[in-house]
């Protein structure tokens, strides 16, 4: 295994909550009105220090999508998808984009969001993706 050099932003970043490497910068920002299982989740234009998986088909709440699981390259922790193809027209403005779920990242200000509760009220369901 060789050295592990990651990419440092400047700016408002928002980086791994398990081990601090950041991922994207508040700038890159397209849209918070994403939702993934765990909760709220951000589509991001450019990410850094991840790793893509497989590609994989997903039917989400929009649509049949390929995407591909994107790991943390500092603790190897899954903190969203990148959206690799949309099957729906008006769903292609997603491709070659990210998102970074809420739960598994920290904000800028070092802030944690802890996501949905599951509590009998919950329907487990999102509204915008799924995961």
């Amino acid at each position: 295994m060789g050295r592990l050099f990651l990419m440092h932003l400047e700016g408002n970043a928002y980086s791994c909550k398990f081990c601090r490497a950041h991922l994207g910068l508040a700038a890159d920002i397209i849209s918070k009105n994403f939702q993934s299982k765990h909760g709220k989740a951000y589509l991001f234009n450019r990410v850094v220090n991840v790793t893509s998986g497989i590609n994989e088909d997903r039917m989400m709440m929009t649509g049949l999508h390929t995407v591909s699981d994107i790991f943390c390259v500092g603790c190897g922790s899954i903190v969203g998808w990148k959206y690799e193809a949309a099957h729906e027209k008006s769903q292609r403005y997603k491709e070659g984009k990210f998102i970074l779920e809420r739960f598994k990242v920290s904000g800028p200000d070092g802030s944690h969001y802890w996501g949905v509760t599951h509590d009998a009220h919950h329907g487990g369901g999102s509204d915008t993706d799924d995961l």
